[in-house]
């Protein structure tokens, strides 16, 4: 790798044992638990006594006695040389049994949910049957029959432990198996068996190993358990379950002998189980950012460029200044917003226009603090409303903000609504949620609010779940939630990008109705200035998480003052003029977290100079109602030509 190759690398995404250490209860059980394994690795080489040695001269003798720092145990053998080689014994059988239930169970999951029918039912009810007898019951019947021993034990720990992974598994394969993925590698003419170690078994894998991780210490448990009981490990060898059973009889004249092993049991359990929780969250996918919590119900405000107060209250509904939102992954810092400004008037609708990945969405969000932190805060900028800022709004202000003054559409509303419950119940709740209405007002609402957006028969779709319902129509009920409060201020995130051409024609214009009707100011997020040109009444650009350009739409259409808006407007297909050559923007976007100096779309400009590349290219004013950030506009340069 090159250096700078390496130093990128280095840069990124945080690694897994950061992401462990991050977890300060992780981290606390990794290096509890790293102590308790080295010592008992290093037994052999440590000066102890040996432990099957018995002294009857010195039993019972109490901890910090001469030579024997934990003392001895009734038959005079010393406590602390038996722990360290019952640890070891403790560990060994529990990560074994562990290993062989994972390696059965994991095999029996993997077969039943990717082969399915009569071999999936038969190989299922074999492992209920197993699940239908109490685990240490079930342990103790196998141990009663093979005999007592450790080897034993052992498999009886890990027998009774397959249908744990089993289950898991099977469930996580059913999933998959009918995946576009495995599909397409069954056309390719691979195996059955291989597709399982090639295409399903990688994505399980993580699964197996945080199932793995969370139960090794109740392997442990389990073991010791069945030695407390004298079925596990047999004299004069020692395990801690063995320890703890005989140390059982002293309890009252000589408690150390069964206090030791009972600490160092909860000890190493408690060390496994935290190392497992937060192995378990590395491994989530939610969790990749490189936080291991939850995210905030606001996002974090951490601001080291505030603009100053205007000293008269904007007339704008929304006036939005310098915003600046990143987003802290590892020691890389992404400027997904990087001082965005814009003004939304009453009654006006703005489109927010730019290819995907340019910022949009995260500008929609940071509005009202609903970016994720970790890993996304505010980094400055402010967003006034009726003369507050509201990134100093408390999270109860945002709370009766959110769905009363603002509300938002997002682009697929199959994953917005809940599919748990009916469309007129989720209506119903966002209207009372901001309005203090019984459920049967609330619901007649709710059925004048879907007859509001067209959808037929409201009354009876009303009782219909997400599924139930096609894309246009679920758009159309997020439309109503939105409208369920008489908003002030409403965005729409790309919400028809995954519609048909003629239902989104349809969304689009009852959009434009249901905003000249209740007189909304509506913020529209999209892509296609085709759909922009329908519905905006002013347009702004964005590139790189910064406004490019920003004008009336018909202004800019008519005449781009930014080659990057030149481009977006050559993508769109005209209808009857089929000799235009439909034009597309080469190379992509740069990365928010290394943007070049000067302009950020210079590298893919055909018009770019020296001067493009060099120092911070202010917005500036472009005719008595546009902007532009660009040294040299499209217009002057014509100006220039001619």
């Amino acid at each position: 790798m090159s250096a700078a190759a390496q130093a990128r690398a280095a840069g990124g995404r945080p690694g897994f044992l950061t992401l462990l250490v991050a977890n300060r209860l992780a981290a606390f059980g990794l290096a509890l638990l790293a102590l308790l394994a080295l010592a008992a690795l290093l037994a052999p080489l440590l000066p102890l006594a040996p432990p099957d040695i018995t002294d009857p001269a010195r039993r019972l003798l109490p901890p910090l006695s001469k030579g024997h720092l934990l003392g001895t145990d009734q038959l005079g053998r010393d406590l602390l040389s038996r722990l360290l080689w019952g640890t070891r014994v403790s560990i060994a059988v529990g990560l074994s049994a562990t290993l062989v239930a994972a390696v059965a169970g994991s095999a029996i999951g993997l077969v039943a949910g990717y082969a399915g029918g009569r071999t999936d039912n038969v190989m299922m009810r074999g492992i209920d049957m197993l699940m239908a007898f109490p685990y240490i019951l079930l342990a103790l019947a196998i141990v009663a029959v093979l005999g007592p021993g450790l080897m034993n034990a052992l498999y009886a720990i890990a027998i009774v432990n397959i249908p744990f992974f089993a289950r898991n598994i099977r469930g996580v394969t059913i999933s998959l198996a009918h995946r576009e993925f495995v599909d397409a590698a069954r056309l390719s003419g691979k195996g059955h068996l291989r597709i399982l170690l090639s295409e399903v078994l990688p994505n399980v894998l993580p699964v197996i190993v945080i199932t793995m991780s969370t139960t090794v210490g109740w392997m442990i448990l389990e073991t010791a358990g069945l030695s407390f009981l004298g079925l596990g490990a047999q004299p004069p060898q020692a395990d801690l379950g063995s320890m703890l059973g005989e140390g059982r009889k002293l309890l009252f004249n000589a408690p150390h002998v069964s206090i030791i092993p009972g600490l160092m049991i909860f000890a190493l359990v408690m060390s496994i189980n935290l190392v497992g929780d937060g192995v378990r969250d590395v491994l989530d996918p939610r969790l990749k950012s490189g936080a291991l919590s939850r995210p905030s119900a606001a996002t974090a405000v951490e601001r080291t460029h505030v603009p100053a107060m205007p000293q008269a209250p904007s007339p704008a509904a929304l006036d939005v200044r310098d915003l600046r939102t990143e987003f802290h992954v590892g020691r890389e810092v992404y400027k997904a917003v990087g001082g965005v400004s814009f003004a939304l008037r009453r009654h006006e609708c703005l489109g927010l226009v730019g290819e995907s990945g340019s910022g949009k969405s995260v500008t929609a969000m940071s509005l009202l603090g609903l970016v994720p932190t970790p890993p996304g805060r505010i980094a400055g900028g402010r967003v006034l409303y009726r003369g507050r800022d509201l990134l100093e709004a408390s999270q109860a202000e945002l709370r009766t903000l959110r769905g009363g003054a603002f509300a938002y559409v997002f682009q697929d509303p199959l994953s917005t609504l809940h599919p748990l419950f009916t469309v007129g119940d989720q209506v119903a709740e966002a209207i009372r949620a901001h309005q203090p209405l019984a459920f049967r007002a609330a619901w007649k609402r709710a059925v004048e609010l879907l007859e509001l957006v067209r959808i037929p028969n409201a009354a009876e779709r009303a009782n219909a779940y997400p599924h139930q319902l096609s894309g246009g129509m679920r758009q159309r009920v997020s439309i109503a939630m939105a409208l369920a409060n008489d908003a002030e201020i409403l965005v729409a995130d790309e919400p028809t990008t995954a519609l048909d051409v003629t239902v989104q024609a349809q969304i689009l214009k009852l959009m434009g109705a249901l905003q000249e009707e209740k007189g909304s100011a509506l913020l529209f997020i999209t892509h296609d200035f085709g759909v922009v040109s329908e519905i905006s009444d002013r347009v702004a650009v964005m590139y790189a998480g910064r406004i490019v350009e920003t004008g009336p739409t018909d202004e800019v259409l008519a005449a781009p003052a930014h080659p990057y808006t030149r481009k977006l407007i050559d993508c769109v297909p005209v209808l009857g003029r089929p000799e235009r050559r439909l034009d597309a923007i080469a190379g992509l976007p740069p990365a928010v977290n290394r943007l070049p100096e000067g302009c950020a779309f210079a590298p893919r400009c055909p018009h770019a100079e020296a001067r493009c590349r060099q120092g911070d290219i202010a917005l500036e004013g472009f005719g008595p109602a546009r902007a532009v950030r660009c040294i040299k506009p499209l217009g002057a340069r014509k100006a220039e030509v001619s």
